[in-house]
């Protein structure tokens, strides 16, 4: 019986399960480094192709960590108006740190801090951090979850045919729906013929109104002659 035990074995010992899927969460978010000059570029940046239970196992990880950064960007806004530009160690930069500046600016980014302690806690990998809250999560500052999205592979994995998926970050291979254009049969010809008809339509029922009104005409003349 499990009892409360949540999530899949993936046949591995608890600290080897968490060890890879922290090594797992941080390749993801590698793939979204500067990689110009990397011998080990990524193929494709925000996209990691594992089996499809690891990464539907990864994805609350990810998810958790981006809300971590997310919510520490408005500490990190509040914390810059009472920062400096001055270079540290200089004249200035001594002095704005035995100013109250410095003692409110250390108040306002303790929040942001504790949060990159907390993402190192559960990632292990500081460039991985410093990428996670510097790039991913400004772009995903207005949105309340659902960071990433999980796509099952129609090609097995080589060896025991595991079935693979990828887990990517949203907002950049998004499907875009596309509707098709009405199509048009002759063109503005058709729309000219059509007034044609229907100008022509009212001189057709003036017509039909004169020759039903003769025709009445000729009735009544017809019963007065046989009535004399």
């Amino acid at each position: 019986m499990r009892h409360r035990r949540r999530g899949r074995i993936l046949g591995r010992s608890p600290s080897h399960r968490r060890a890879m899927l922290r090594n797992l969460a941080s390749s993801l978010i590698l793939t979204e480094r500067d990689a110009e000059f990397d011998e080990n570029e990524p193929k494709v940046k925000g996209r990691v192709t594992t089996t499809l239970h690891k990464a539907k196992e990864v994805r609350p990880l990810v998810e958790k960590c981006v809300t971590i950064a997310r919510h520490s960007l408005k500490h990190q806004e509040n914390a810059e108006q009472f920062a400096t530009d001055a270079e540290r160690g200089s004249s200035e930069w001594k002095q704005w740190r035995s100013s109250d500046q410095w003692q409110k600016w250390v108040a306002a980014i303790a929040p942001t801090v504790a949060a990159r302690r907390r993402a190192l806690q559960l990632l292990g990998d500081k460039q991985a951090v410093k990428i996670l809250f510097d790039d991913i999560a400004p772009r995903f500052a207005d949105r309340n979850g659902g960071y990433t999205r999980v796509l099952r592979l129609a090609q097995p994995r080589l060896g025991d045919a595991g079935i693979q998926a990828i887990i990517e970050f949203v907002g950049v291979h998004d499907r875009e729906t596309v509707r098709s254009e009405k199509p048009s049969f002759g063109g503005e010809e058709a729309v000219d013929e059509g007034d044609s008809d229907a100008s022509a339509e009212p001189e057709a029922s003036e017509e039909a109104a004169a020759t039903d009104a003769d025709a009445s005409d000729a009735t009544d003349e017809s019963e007065d002659a046989k009535s004399e």
